[in-house]
């Protein structure tokens, strides 16, 4: 219809064509201008939510009244958005991602030192077998008086503010000014910087001469390979059975946990799958190249075991492989792949779910946000009672699975032990005192000891009943007020208590983490525990 009138205006008023032609630009002028005009004051409707955003960046950037970083706005912005996601996709700036990367690396740069705030100067607790510190001859207590040019020693100064001042790019050079009580005098040393490891296997060593203990403290781009060596180790000496420690430990690489799992499951086990938001599965199978494939085996764990903690609980409790000792994990079973934001920074964005060989889902229930209560929920555990007792861990039937030899297990929401060890049982008479005496007294001790100690063996002191008896004695003549406060326990148990964590921490002052775990090991309620029920299977 509109064809046909316009072939009547030209073929017979051609005058009145051009005056509807000339209306028409006027009217598409007066329109384009009327949308430029509202383009310059930007009240155009269908702006999407992008532009919003750069909009008002743009007027905050141009016009707020005081001067502020568009940048950190930005920040704030990206780590809202994933806040109302899960409480696992966070974002990590530019600035952060080199200590984030660390922890996932295994390794760090610096100059292989343990130190700790000493009355008023940092004090060199323990340099590192084979590290740039003990090549450049740094002693346990000499003391740190300044790194370069700025004086650390005597200054309100924490611990990471000086870690952030030694540290630097590997194969630079930092300089020291230290102070040696024991010649009293004062020298500087430089002390090369270098790529270290971070130890994920803190310790191993035989409880008896059957079973070994192995920690995993985290789940690192060298977690297989220090469990590997560690498990050489162990099965050298002797080891028929196996407790696997992931007590505390919160998780790491995926791909870490898979291999951990292989070593313990025999060739074509399903160790755990993952599925994404299409739907498409991915499967992580376990090969022949185990090196514990067969023989008892169990795996601690607690509240705080997360992640890739609970992959490998959940692989071998689904497997009927070992024995879960302890309380209920975490409950963490999402997925994240990181993505680079193109400036240094990162996202790590949940991208799949994982899920046990027999199918569950170990993710506890949140809602689309989060805050301290999802991450800090022990104070909930503790009020429910489920720490102390197993019937109050809460469990659906419904999330009901079943394993290979007719084992019940349930999803939604971390790993549930075989064996339940409440938390009463966790509690260490001794552990009351640590804060803030225990670390003070142990370097004083080992400050006014340093002589005797340094020519003291490891195995030599794991042996000498009599440094528990002198650390004791000394502990108590300074802080005989602080130890009444202890509850009411057995005299002698109480002493017993006090003395293994005396000598567990000056252990770990002199020798490091795998004879402070040692010293422990013996009264650990969960360790407890398994050797009593061999010892009831054997009989």
């Amino acid at each position: 219809m509109l064809n046909k009138s316009i072939h009547w205006m030209t073929k017979n008023n051609k005058a009145l064509y051009l005056i509807f032609l000339g209306l028409s630009i006027i009217m598409g002028i007066a329109i384009g201008h009327f949308f430029t005009y509202n383009q310059q004051n930007k009240v155009n409707f269908s702006l999407t939510k992008k532009d919003k955003l750069e909009n008002l960046m743009r007027h905050i950037k141009e016009e707020y009244v005081d001067t502020i970083s568009t940048d950190s706005i930005v920040d704030v912005v990206i780590k809202d958005v994933l806040k109302k996601l899960d409480p696992h996709s966070v974002y990590i700036p530019k600035k952060e991602i080199a200590q984030a990367d660390e922890e996932l690396d295994g390794e760090f740069t610096g100059i292989g030192v343990v130190f700790q705030r000493f009355r008023d100067s940092f004090t060199i607790i323990r340099p590192l077998k084979n590290s740039p510190a003990s090549k450049a001859g740094l002693q346990s207590m000499d003391r740190i008086i300044k790194v370069e040019d700025d004086t650390v020693s005597g200054k309100n100064l924490n611990i990471f503010e000086v870690t952030k001042k030694i540290k630097g790019k590997a194969g630079s050079k930092v300089r020291l000014s230290i102070y040696r009580k024991e010649k009293d005098s004062s020298f500087e040393v430089e002390v090369k910087r270098q790529k270290l490891p971070l130890v994920s296997v803190p310790a191993a060593f035989m409880i008896n001469d059957s079973i070994g203990f192995l920690k995993v403290s985290t789940f690192s781009a060298d977690t297989h390979t220090e469990v590997e060596e560690a498990l050489k180790k162990l099965k050298s000496k002797g080891m028929k059975t196996l407790i696997l420690d992931l007590r505390d430990n919160s998780g790491g690489l995926l791909k870490e946990a898979d291999l951990l799992a292989d070593q313990f499951l025999p060739n074509g086990k399903l160790i755990f799958f993952t599925k994404d938001k299409k739907g498409n599965i991915t499967k992580a199978v376990a090969t022949s190249r185990g090196l514990f494939e067969e023989g008892p085996l169990y795996v601690l764990i607690n509240e705080r075991s997360a992640s890739a903690s609970e992959i490998v609980a959940g692989a071998l409790q689904d497997n009927d492989r070992a024995t879960i000792v302890g309380r209920r994990s975490f409950g963490k079973g999402l997925v994240q792949r990181e993505i680079e934001l193109g400036d240094g920074s990162v996202v790590r964005l949940t991208t799949a779910r994982y899920y046990t060989p027999t199918g569950r889902s170990i993710q506890k229930p949140y809602q689309k946000g989060h805050g301290k209560e999802y991450e800090e929920n022990y104070q909930q555990r503790l009020y429910n009672g489920e720490l102390y007792y197993k019937d109050s861990i809460p469990i659906i039937d419904s999330l009901k699975y079943t394993t290979p030899k007719g084992k019940t297990v349930y999803g939604g929401g971390g790993i549930i032990p075989d064996l339940f060890v409440p938390i009463t049982k966790n509690r260490n008479p001794g552990m009351v005192i640590y804060n803030p005496y225990i670390a003070d007294f142990i370097t004083d001790y080992q400050d006014l000891h340093i002589d005797e100690l340094k020519n003291i063996s490891e195995e030599e002191f794991l042996k000498d009943s009599l440094i528990q008896k002198n650390l004791y004695k000394e502990f108590i003549s300074k802080h005989r007020k602080s130890i009444s406060k202890i509850p009411r326990t057995p005299h002698k148990k109480r002493r017993e208590a006090i003395e293994r964590i005396l000598k567990a921490y000056l252990a770990n002052n002199l020798y490091g983490l795998n004879s402070y775990y040692n010293i422990l090991a013996t009264e650990d309620p969960m360790i407890k525990e398994i050797t009593e029920s061999l010892q009831k299977k054997e009989k």
